[in-house]
């Protein structure tokens, strides 16, 4: 029992993926999944190398899934304590979730839809210009709000807003 840190495991199931993810070390996650192999095999009759699962540490590898990038950071803090004439400095390293917006899929989608070019400049679309202006505004507002409440759990809102700079120039040009 030393060697669980979490003993809860997390299913997730995604775009035909399954993702297994835990606190535990990697004799934990090696035994699970020498469980799950077994179970499908016997119960399910799927038959397959269980070479062909990968265990990835987050601290190494980044996971995209549901549009968000995910990877765990160690952020350094330093913590000044105080006790009476002496003083002295705690360095702790704190693992911290970090969700990024996969900018460059977006950009892609956005081009795709004529919005910019693929490079990530805005352009007007011509047939959008047939609208009302507030029928154009209200789109663009629609888009632009969708994808921030999406995205807002992001901890980067760095491209998040190079994404909304991306709409409300593409809807003036297109005024």
């Amino acid at each position: 029992l030393g060697l669980v840190e979490e003993p809860c495991m997390h299913y997730i199931r995604y775009q035909r993926k399954s993702i297994l993810a835990s606190k535990g070390t990697s004799l934990f996650m090696n035994k699970w999944k020498f469980y799950l192999v077994t179970f499908w095999q016997w119960h399910f009759s799927v038959w397959f190398h269980p070479r062909r699962i990968s265990i990835n540490q987050f601290s190494k590898h980044s996971l995209e899934i549901m549009g968000y990038l995910s990877n765990v950071q160690m952020n350094p803090s330093v913590v000044r304590s105080q006790i009476l004439e002496n003083s002295f400095l705690i360095n702790n390293a704190i693992k911290k979730l970090d969700t990024l917006v996969p900018i460059i899929p977006l950009i892609a989608e956005l081009a795709k839809a004529k919005f910019c070019n693929v490079l990530g400049h805005p352009i007007s679309k011509p047939i959008r210009a047939d609208l009302s202006d507030s029928n154009i505004i209200d789109r663009f507002a629609r888009i632009c709000r969708n994808i921030s409440h999406y995205h807002s759990g992001s901890c980067k809102k760095k491209s998040l807003y190079r994404i909304k700079y991306i709409l409300r120039l593409s809807c003036a040009r297109t005024l």
